[in-house]
């Protein structure tokens, strides 16, 4: 589920959210190979954001094998070193919590921007991942309108989708395909009062030749892969009170790290 199964290969494919209309919006699905960002709607809203970038890659990722024998193609989740102090520790078990596959992620930090977007951009032109997310808190001012478009030029050549996922930044110019807002919305209780599927409202505040100041309000479905309209009425738990780093997990576990 999730994924267009017509598509011939990553650079031209779509990853279907699961919601109709959204989908119709982004013209099939979100675009593999091609720059995508995610801002935190605010401070506090930097765990919700880290979320949904997760749920995104895990579908981007779905179906995508390496030597056509099945293995799934990895993720490399890239951080600045300021993001990784604010942001706490990206802990395996909330990602596999998701339906991801923590053992398929690599996981780096770098000590700056700059070194940041280099190490980024290698990855993409490599063409061997699924995947590149790219994490930065604050303004990110080397990712000018120039350095996005190297992105996007490697992202058409390979495949490989670069993810930005921008805490407390202002959004400025870039040859991005999307750009979306995110903020944490109150999930359906379960039974019990259990915290049930976490729950997104979710912006499209800009989309190249498409729609976009469009809002939905998202649940991720773990078990199918994919979005789906999050209910509107009926009991629902509050939103955590919003922190900087909340929800980040104490230990990454089985997610690899490289230097």
């Amino acid at each position: 589920a999730g994924q267009d199964a017509t598509a011939a290969s990553p650079a031209l494919s779509r990853w279907r959210f699961g919601v109709e209309r959204m989908d119709a919006a982004l013209g099939g699905g979100l675009a593999r190979g091609q720059v995508h960002e995610i801002y935190a709607a605010e401070d506090g809203d930097a765990a919700a954001a880290a979320g949904f970038a997760m749920a995104v890659l895990t579908g981007l990722s779905a179906g995508l094998s390496v030597g056509g024998d099945g293995r799934s193609r990895s993720i490399l989740w890239l951080r600045s070193a300021a993001a990784a102090r604010r942001g706490g520790v990206l802990q395996a078990q909330g990602w596999a919590d998701l339906g991801g596959r923590p053992q398929d992620t690599v996981f780096g930090v770098l000590p700056d921007e700059l070194a940041l977007l280099r190490a980024a951009l290698d990855a993409v032109r490599s063409g061997t991942l699924a995947a590149v997310l790219v994490e930065h808190w604050g303004a990110m001012r080397a990712m000018d309108l120039t350095a996005s478009r190297r992105f996007v030029l490697a992202a058409e050549a390979t495949g490989t989708t670069p993810l930005f996922l921008h805490v407390a930044a202002d959004a400025g110019a870039s040859a991005a395909q999307t750009r979306w807002s995110i903020a944490a919305a109150p999930s359906s209780a379960l039974p019990g009062k259990a915290p049930g599927a976490p729950v997104f409202d979710v912006e499209l505040t800009r989309q190249r030749a498409g729609p976009s100041g469009l809002t939905w309000r998202l649940e991720w479905d773990r078990e199918q892969g994919i979005f789906r309209d999050a209910a509107l009425s009926g009991d629902t738990l509050p939103v955590p009170a919003r922190t900087a780093g909340a929800g980040a997990g104490t230990g990454p576990d089985s997610i690899r790290r490289v230097a």
